[in-house]
């Protein structure tokens, strides 16, 4: 006789299905209803588990988490994915979370990058982009799939272009190349093989950073000293007495020993981080420079007043013989290698076959 249970639709608590642990295991407790069918569960079971009360819920269309709560943001990402489909990879402000690169962004909107002829819609937390530049190469962490920095810096820059103010633009890509993530040309050549549609300010930003500006300030220093006319100082290059290093001052005129920086409280509020700027500016009054201090809020609100302590600054600098200053432009240091952020390993990078998912 059958059980009067399962006749009117009640499934079993003790219901178990072979590999379906292992899956949620290995997916962080996210799974599709294409996978569930696959272990042999049908959709009443899946009804029944994510009932009201019941111990799963739905996140996506599809797409579950089988544990009770609030899912985090690899539990999101996860969704992401099955949702997109085979070969899908996440992109955008998400994916520098990963390389710890700081995208100004709502983290809670999930971009992923899908073949350009699946036909799937944007829900919930997850935006899609349909592109015909599917990544053949990606970083992995598990079964998650995150565009490599170049592109990943490439689609935000195109995304915030038209929403943003172009700060915020130079923040992503400058911080990219500061942490040394990738280089000014990767970002070239992303550039080059991607979309000219929304690229005009991604494209002037990467031409600051391929001048040494390295932060969002120092942009702002630079717009300054091109609407004023000022001649362009080298931005972040190293200067050396001899072979003794001196410092790295923010902007450089080396035919004046003007040197400017953009002193942000950000970065003094410990009492090393004080003490390490006093013996820079210290080293480089002692080498002849004459250093200008300027805070961001100045730069933004008072560039007329800054145009012309600049402009004086270079006037008494040129009035006296050069200083024997070595200058070694930011262009031409050696890069240093150094590992993306610890949820992503950039070496553990994979061909994307369009297969798993």
């Amino acid at each position: 006789m059958s059980d009067p249970g399962v006749m009117l639709g009640v499934m079993p608590r003790t219901a178990r299905f072979e590999g379906l642990d292992e899956l949620l295991e290995k997916q962080f407790a996210v799974v599709s209803r294409a996978q569930l069918l696959g272990l042999g569960m049908n959709d009443h079971a899946v009804q029944y588990r994510v009932r009201a009360g019941g111990p799963w819920r739905g996140l996506l269309p599809g797409v579950y988490l089988g544990v009770t709560g609030e899912p985090n943001l690899i539990q999101k990402e996860m969704a992401a994915l099955l949702y997109a489909g085979t070969g899908s990879v996440i992109t955008g402000p998400t994916a520098l979370l990963h390389y710890s690169i700081r995208s100004g962004s709502d983290p809670d909107t999930i971009d992923v990058l899908i073949p350009a002829a699946r036909q799937r819609h944007d829900t919930g937390f997850v935006r899609l982009h349909r592109t015909t530049r599917l990544p053949e190469r990606f970083s992995s962490l598990g079964p998650l799939r995150f565009a490599l920095v170049p592109r990943a810096v490439a689609d935000t820059a195109r995304q915030l272009t038209g929403l943003r103010d172009v700060r915020d633009v130079r923040a992503v890509v400058a911080d990219a190349v500061q942490q040394r993530r990738c280089t000014i040309s990767a970002l070239a050549a992303e550039l080059g093989s991607g979309p000219v549609r929304r690229s005009a300010m991604f494209r002037s930003v990467l031409a600051e950073v391929a001048d040494g500006v390295r932060s969002t300030a120092e942009g702002d220093l630079r717009r300054l000293i091109k609407t004023a006319r000022l001649p362009m100082p080298l931005f972040n290059p190293s200067l050396y007495d001899g072979d003794t290093f001196i410092a790295k001052p923010d902007g450089w005129w080396p035919d004046a020993g003007v040197a400017a920086e953009v002193d942000s409280r950000e970065w003094h509020l410990l009492p090393a981080d004080w003490e390490y700027t006093m013996a820079r500016h210290d080293r480089m009054a002692a080498a002849g420079i004459i250093l200008l201090h300027f805070p961001p809020r100045q730069i933004r609100r008072e560039p007329a007043k800054v145009a012309q302590m600049i402009r004086g600054a270079l006037e008494r600098g040129r009035m006296r013989p050069r200083l024997p200053i070595r200058t070694v432009r930011a262009e031409d240091e050696r890069p240093v290698s150094q590992p993306v952020g610890q949820s992503v390993d950039e070496c553990d990078v994979i061909p994307n076959r369009m297969g798993g998912m």
